[in-house]
């Protein structure tokens, strides 16, 4: 062990730098974590006995802090001709890079967000691969019920009872099932159907689900609500409700905005049925609520002014970095 601490006492002595190519050489050498000659030293010492151990330990210290002395003071005199300057400037000017920005879609989601956190709601979210019950049975779509015909879906596994969930109503049913009302919800994820892609569908959207329960929640409630929502994002805009059917809300109706000279279906709501209610054990003569849905990408078109709807998915840069005085 003494003839080896000689030696490597020579080594750095003996080791010149004059480029930071040298000094990366001379720092891996000696202090490298797998081959580093003093790593290696320091691995040794668990071979001899305790009592030299300590002494030995103490002489190899103090040669890890004449390397790392040296490599300070050849840093500290900047002494380096055409090669990278080690020590660090703070007054250097930094190098401009562009940076990404965020999704149109992301950004109409995290206004939906924000627009209801205001008002008492609060973010939840679910899984987008559903079992049937939550899915469709819960919601008062039983097997035999025609609406299933509506939503053509995507089933895994050659399994029936597996899919990709066909809207973000399933969240309603696992939040019903674990809460106690009252409570005002939204979640906004992906869902899929099959559906031929065009620029107005595809089979991948997404969509933001809201629904209040509480005591004598009203139609008029759900009213207030949807134009709250529609001013915040349009700003003054005329809104009609139209009679509509959705086996999990009873009434149900769409909505409409008036937007470049015609009216232009924005969402679908309506008071939750009372079976829904009973599906996840809540009491309809006590309770009501309402609940309503609307796709993201169909606000991003109105919004951005957009004609097709396949452009949000395309990840073209030079689509995508319009929106960056949005970020």
């Amino acid at each position: 062990m003494d003839n080896k601490i000689d030696q490597i006492k020579k080594k750095i002595k003996c080791f010149h730098m004059k480029t930071y190519d040298d000094l990366e050489t001379f720092r891996i050498k000696f202090l490298g974590k797998k081959r580093g000659i003093i790593t290696i030293l320091f691995k040794e010492l668990k071979k001899i006995s305790i009592h030299k151990r300590k002494i030995y330990g103490k002489i190899i210290n103090e040669l890890k802090k004449e390397v790392q002395e040296k490599i300070l003071s050849f840093q500290s005199k900047n002494n380096i001709q055409n090669e990278k300057i080690l020590k660090y400037d703070p007054t250097i000017p930094g190098k401009s890079i562009e940076i990404g920005s965020i999704h149109p879609l992301s950004m109409i989601k995290n206004r939906m967000i924000d627009i209801f956190l205001r008002i008492g709601f609060i973010y939840v979210d679910g899984p987008e691969i559903e079992d049937d019950w939550h899915n469709f049975t819960a919601l008062n779509i039983p097997i035999s019920h025609p609406s299933r015909d509506m939503q053509d879906t995507f089933f895994l596994c050659k399994n029936p009872e597996i899919l990709l969930r066909t809207h973000t109503s399933s969240v309603q049913i696992r939040y019903m099932k674990r809460h106690h009302p009252p409570f005002r919800v939204l979640s906004v994820g992906k869902v899929y159907r099959n559906e031929t892609i065009s620029s107005r569908s595809n089979f991948i959207f997404h969509q933001a689900e809201g629904f209040y329960i509480d005591k004598k929640v009203s139609f008029s409630d759900l009213k207030q609500t949807i134009h709250y929502l529609i001013t915040s994002l349009f700003g003054k805009a005329k809104i009609r409700f139209r009679p509509s059917y959705f086996p999990f809300t009873e009434p149900s109706a769409e909505v409409d905005i008036y937007c470049n000279s015609e009216w232009l279906e924005i969402m679908g709501c309506g008071m939750i049925d009372p079976k829904v209610l009973k599906n996840v054990d809540i009491d309809p003569e006590i309770y009501s609520g309402f609940a309503f849905g609307v796709g993201i990408e169909r606000l991003a078109l109105m919004i951005y002014q957009m004609k097709d709807i396949r452009i949000y998915f395309d990840n073209d840069i030079r689509f995508l970095r319009q929106f960056k005085s949005e970020f």
